[in-house]
């Protein structure tokens, strides 16, 4: 899949399931919620660094991406592939290269970040250490010039949306990890503006506490119903909060759409390696004409011990189009199943040594190798082998992936 047939616009999408439904509905004494909604247009963004030694970095690329108004887009991908940078040119901290960018349908060409009506969360939380929580959360408005009563009445009722209503006094340093991000949070919040941005506002936060902040988020953003765009390296956390996740690498965007359609159709082996845990099998190989139809084999430098599997029904009728060039084949680890000692002929499988087994509490992943090739099963039995013991898998090639060797694009 091209880069230009990327989508960029956001379709329908419901509350997804996985986020609950129990707090949708949640009354909150004074009204929180933005005005107005914002819709975010990004329209062929480009940005271009000088390093120290004189040499140019495109840290963004192109980069076109609509975000619909209340929606929650993850921007999502390696460190240094450009994601923070397009959070700051939309806050206006960087200064565009080419391209515009639109909130509320106004263009923000000259509009100085004060005047864009957004609000940056980071990921340090930069509090003012010797002003209490609620004047760090205050400050803003009072720079703004809010009324004082109302100031005080955002403040007190952001604390209580965000449990906080028992630390107001408190300063930075008496508070944990975690009330301190909520206090970056209530900032934000009272200001009530048209777009939140989110710089990687939970990584410095150990696991437990990240977890907690993770679902705080979920269920912050259906009570203000506001439009977010949040940075992760985590694809986890892109998984869980995102209505559409916007896949970057290099600059540039390589694919944009719903977190299920993410997993389960990604455009290129870049997006499919980057979304599970642990990551897809990747097996290079090649389509062949059988007697029995169409077959898919590892490639020659294997031939020791070659992976070898026959296709069927709509998976043989698309790989008859691709007969002799260069195929990958992706499969998920939750679709290999370790079988007997011995590989059936008669299915999908082969047979492998167990090379690691690493144990998670409910499930276990199992390394296994086969000749030069390496592969990962994610099993949920309660017995599993030892290691240095000869196993079977069967792979599951109905919910394979098939990519271009070349342009590592999705064949089908």
């Amino acid at each position: 899949m091209s880069r230009d047939a990327v989508e960029t616009t956001p379709r329908p999408y419901p509350v997804p399931v996985r986020r609950g439904e129990g707090e949708d509905n949640v009354q909150l004494g004074y009204e929180l919620k933005a005005k107005t909604m914002a819709r975010v247009v990004l329209d062929k963004l480009s940005k271009t660094f000088r390093a120290p030694g004189g040499a140019l970095i495109e840290a963004v690329k192109d980069v076109s991406l609509t975000v619909g108004d209340g929606e929650f887009v993850v921007i999502v991908g390696p460190s240094g592939c450009g994601k923070t940078t397009t959070l700051r040119l939309i806050a206006g901290f960087e200064e565009l290269d080419k391209g515009t960018i639109s909130i509320d349908g106004q263009t923000m060409k000259g509009i100085r970040p004060k005047d864009r009506d957004v609000a940056m969360v980071f990921q340090q939380h930069a509090l003012y250490p010797h002003m209490s929580a609620y004047e760090n959360m205050a400050l803003g408005l009072k720079l703004r010039g809010c009324p004082k009563t109302e100031a005080d009445k955002r403040v007190r009722e952001t604390a209580e949306l965000l449990g906080l209503a028992a630390n107001l006094e408190q300063t930075p340093e008496t508070l944990s990890g975690g009330e301190r991000q909520r206090v970056a949070l209530g900032r934000a919040i009272v200001r009530k503006p048209k777009v939140f941005l989110f710089d990687e506002p939970l990584s410095n936060l150990d696991g437990p506490l990240r977890l907690q902040m993770r679902a705080e988020l979920a269920r912050l953003h259906r009570r203000l119903s506001a439009t977010m765009l949040y940075v992760t390296h985590d694809q986890a956390e892109a998984m869980i909060l995102a209505d559409r996740i916007a896949v970057m690498r290099a600059g540039a965007l390589e694919q944009v759409a719903a977190p299920d359609e993410i997993y389960e159709r990604p455009a290129n082996m870049f997006v499919a390696g980057f979304f599970g845990t642990p990551p897809m099998n990747f097996f290079p190989g090649i389509f062949e004409e059988r007697a029995a139809g169409i077959g898919f084999e590892s490639d020659a430098d294997n031939s020791n011990a070659p992976i070898s599997f026959q296709l069927e029904g709509k998976a043989e009728e698309q790989a008859r189009k691709h007969v002799g060039k260069g195929i990958v084949l992706g499969l998920r680890p939750e679709h290999i199943q370790i079988v007997s000692g011995m590989a059936d002929p008669d299915t999908n499988s082969v047979q492998a040594t167990v090379d690691v087994v690493e144990r998670f509490g409910p499930e276990t992943w199992v390394h296994l190798r086969r000749g030069g090739v390496s592969f990962i099963v994610r099993s949920v039995q309660q017995s599993v082998p030892k290691v240095g013991e000869v196993v079977g898998a069967r792979c599951d090639l109905e919910v394979g992936h098939f990519f271009e060797k070349g342009t590592e694009g999705r064949v089908w």
